[in-house]
């Protein structure tokens, strides 16, 4: 799998002529040899419908008149570079207006995607109805006339519909389509035959090509759906409404799933379909380190312009980029996470609501944040290599996941959990030993924790809460680490004070946070607090938690709060690559993340306890060595200033 990726959309309406007509195969490679790149995903099909090759599956694009895939194909070839073919499989807007009773309807027979056929848009079919036999035939022709080095599918997943298909399919079974659990059986026996056909369609013809199905989100906890792929591409463009935190939350689940995968971020300023729009090479810099630091390949994301001619400011940014994740790759190749802690995603738990989402999305900031190696996990990962194990906001326990994480303590692993996490289904007990019990979820909302311990950049006070809480009291074998205080009563017509909300009454109203034999719960859900509101005192409060659990940090370093560290382990070079990575995001617009400024960072210095004497440490891809001191089972080294990314080898 190749590093240095394009993903050339060509979403091209029927409305424009001359498509492909500034085509130049010398163009063409002169801007894949500027933007360094080694693979490019190039179309067959895109979401008009239409061909961009001679076909008798589909229909060329009217206004095409050769072989663009094949002229694409030869010339990416002739200089090593791979190429990809991309098939639109959700949305075929010429065959949408031609069979709209094939399309995705929801209860209220509502289209999927644009709500109607008056607005410009694009229209989602249902692969169970006779679309899914003209899909895979247009695959077939792909797969047997081209040599195209894997196949992409687009816009596919577990879909909910309503269409007089599904509708008729769950009435012959003897259901009914207001039995949602029966609807949703049939959802997903519609996306695992649309994933049998598509994977028949190519590996009759070339068993082994890549194949990926793209849905924009690998869910966590499905790993049966993550399986269907021979490998993951994390969609991800941070200016596109997924935000520089996104990425790792995915990177850090998929990492641990052992398939190869890439991170995709886009060279846009906003988003797919943009024309014109560029976003700062600073940022294009950041985005493909913050991949190389996570495990992953990279793939940037592009738009052809209808005259088939590649734009040459987009390939010699992307060329700044990719021109320094080639001196890296030597050492991103075939590695391994090491981490301390495993972040039990809240996704993965089968909550697929916003308070789960929020409560992972909280838990990634706090640990980036605060530094720590951490994976993403589901139930059935193996936590025997962790330290601490996280659950949070909305974790209930269940009798396996309570045998996994009763084996995890056992061992002497500790379990940070907050809010709902740590109890049985019912709530009405702790299914591990924090040393509380549970009382009822509290009736206060927003609510006060006065810690027992003082906060890093304030002095003590009672800070707000302003997510759910429960109230609990302390068993005999617990630790209080600060307590609840509520609020003189909730903002209601004839019950509120000042602006927002009533302030604390100052009395204690029991434990806020606990420690006993299995970790420490917090009453709170504080991840999705952090998330929603971004509270300092609620992200030292984690911080502490943290940190009375863990034995001992692998990695400790002196970043900023916006520094990103990762430590991934190298076996093929015995060898440790210690990843270390700042920038800063800041709203542009309308909630626009902008990276532009790549400050220098200096007096960074690092200890990283290692399993085995180290022989030398380096600078990578400088080749730079560092003088380190080795003692009590820890290197220590400092940096010289460095700016964006740096890399550290750890050759034993």
């Amino acid at each position: 799998m190749r590093f240095r990726q394009v993903h050339l959309d060509f979403h091209t309406s029927e409305a424009i002529e001359g498509i492909g007509s500034r085509f130049s195969k010398r163009q063409f490679q002169e801007m894949l040899q500027l933007g360094h790149v080694d693979s490019i995903t190039v179309f067959a099909k895109c979401h008009h419908g239409w061909a961009y090759h001679p076909t008798t599956a589909n229909e060329m694009h009217p206004q095409l008149s050769f072989d663009l895939l094949g002229a694409q194909i030869e010339a990416a070839h002739e200089i090593g570079v791979k190429t990809p073919v991309y098939l639109s499989a959700g949305l075929d807007e010429k065959l949408a207006r031609r069979h709209p009773e094939w399309l995705i309807r929801d209860s209220h027979e509502k289209l999927s995607w644009s709500p109607d056929f008056l607005t410009p848009g694009y229209h989602q079919f249902c692969m169970n109805t006779p679309y899914l036999d003209i899909l895979a035939a247009q695959v077939r022709e792909v797969v047997a006339h081209y040599e195209a080095d894997g196949i992409f599918l687009d816009i596919v997943g577990v879909r909910e519909c309503y269409c007089q298909s599904c509708v008729a399919e769950i009435r012959k079974r003897g259901s009914d389509p207001r039995n949602l659990e029966d609807m949703r059986a049939l959802w997903e026996e519609t996306y695992l035959r649309y994933a049998k056909t598509m994977d028949d369609a190519v590996h009759a013809i070339k068993p082994g090509l890549p194949v990926f199905h793209n849905g924009g989100h690998v869910k966590r906890g499905r790993r049966d759906l993550a399986k269907l792929n021979t490998h993951l591409e994390l969609e991800s463009l941070p200016t596109g409404g997924w935000g520089y935190d996104h990425f790792p939350l995915s990177a850090r689940y998929a990492q641990g799933l052992g398939m190869d995968f890439l991170g995709m971020t886009g060279k846009f300023h906003t988003s797919w379909g943009e024309f014109g729009g560029y976003k700062h090479p600073n940022a294009l810099k950041y985005e493909t380190a913050l991949s190389l630091a996570n495990g992953a390949r990279i793939s940037i994301g592009d738009q052809l312009h209808p005259a088939g001619m590649m734009d040459p400011a987009t390939y010699a940014l992307i060329g700044e980029a990719y021109r320094e994740v080639e001196a890296k790759e030597a050492w991103c190749r075939d590695v391994t996470s090491v981490a301390d802690v495993a972040l039990l995603s809240a996704e993965a738990s089968g909550d697929p609501g916003p308070a789960a989402q929020q409560a992972d999305a909280g838990a990634v900031r706090i640990l980036l944040e605060g530094h720590y190696l951490f994976d993403v996990v589901d139930a059935e990962s193996d936590l025997s290599s962790y330290q601490v194990v996280i659950l949070p906001d909305v974790i209930s326990i269940d009798e396996p996941l309570k045998a996994k994480l009763a084996a995890h303590t056992a061992k002497g692993g500790k379990i940070l959990a907050t809010g709902r996490s740590g109890l049985s289904p019912d709530g009405s007990r702790f299914e591990l030993d924090f040393g509380a019990k549970p009382l009822k979820v509290s009736a206060f909302k927003p609510s006060y924790f006065r810690p027992d311990f003082e906060l890093p950049s304030l002095r003590n006070a009672s800070f707000v809460i302003y997510a759910d809480g429960q109230d609990i009291e302390l068993d005999t074998n617990g630790i209080k680490l600060g307590r609840r205080e509520n609020s003189y009563f909730n903002r209601d017509l004839f019950t509120f004070c000042s602006h927002q909300h009533t302030p604390t009454d100052m009395r204690d109203a029991g434990p806020g946070m606990v420690e006993g034999p299995a970790g420490i719960y917090a009453a709170w859900n504080l991840f999705e607090d952090y998330a929603l509101k971004g509270s300092l005192p609620v992200k030292e409060i984690l911080h502490y938690a943290l940190d009375r659990l863990l034995e001992s940090k692998t990695v400790s370093a002196n970043l900023p709060a916006q520094g990103v560290t990762t430590l991934q382990a190298q076996p093929s070079g015995n060898r440790w690559v210690h990843h270390l990575l700042y920038a800063s995001p800041v709203r542009r617009g309308q909630n626009v993340e902008v990276i532009e400024d790549l400050p220098v960072l200096s007096g960074i210095e690092a200890t990283v306890a290692v399993p085995e004497p180290v022989r030398e440490v380096y600078l990578a891809p400088q080749g730079t060595p560092l003088s380190f001191r080795q003692e009590n089972g820890c290197v220590r080294y400092a940096l010289p200033p460095w700016s964006c990314h740096q890399m550290v080898v750890l050759q034993f």
